[in-house]
């Protein structure tokens, strides 16, 4: 059965459009303006008085993939403490964004904590801040992911790892005279 030529010139019309709306649908990262972030976690003791991109530089150079916890303390109430460096490939756009931090260890990511950074100068791209991350909720020897979100949308990520002494358990049960 041969095919009018409406019926073509409709297929062909439908299918163009198609194709137009893919090209026009925007991705998440143009959705937020085409924001990206860098993102570094350092242990290492920052330089004062860098410029911007001496301090990307350093913060590139000293990146721990491996968060070391401090060793002081009682072994529940030890923390992980670092310095993270977000660098944006332009102003943010807004008065804050965040920081989430996800559990990837056993698998799909599990939701640990956020943390909110407020923008204290719009034309800044380069943000320092301290990060303390505490037992319980962050556990030792586990695999993490950290995730920068502007406007609800995702700009940034950065996977590492969280290294520490587990707590010792003795292995032995004792029943009082209470318990028999």
């Amino acid at each position: 059965m041969k095919r009018p030529k409406l019926y073509w010139a409709l297929l062909l019309s439908a299918a163009l459009s198609m194709a137009g709306l893919a090209v026009f649908l925007p991705t998440a990262a143009e959705a937020a303006g085409g924001l990206k972030a860098q993102v570094f976690l350092v242990q290492s003791k920052i330089p004062k008085k860098l410029s911007e991109k001496g301090l990307i530089g350093f913060a590139r150079g000293h990146r721990a993939k491996l968060l070391r916890e401090d060793r002081s303390g009682e072994i529940k109430k030890r923390k992980w403490k670092a310095e993270m460096v977000v660098s944006f490939n332009r102003p943010v756009g807004d008065l804050e964004f965040q920081v989430l931090f996800y559990d990837i260890h056993d698998g799909p990511r599990r939701f640990v904590q956020d943390m909110s950074t407020f923008v204290n100068d719009r034309k800044q791209k380069t943000f320092v801040q301290k990060v303390t991350l505490p037992r319980p909720d962050f556990k030792p020897n586990r695999n993490m992911e950290l995730v920068v979100t502007v406007k609800r949308q995702e700009v940034g990520r950065m996977k590492f790892g969280l290294v520490g002494e587990e707590v010792k358990r003795s292995g032995e049960v004792s029943f009082s005279d209470s318990e028999r």
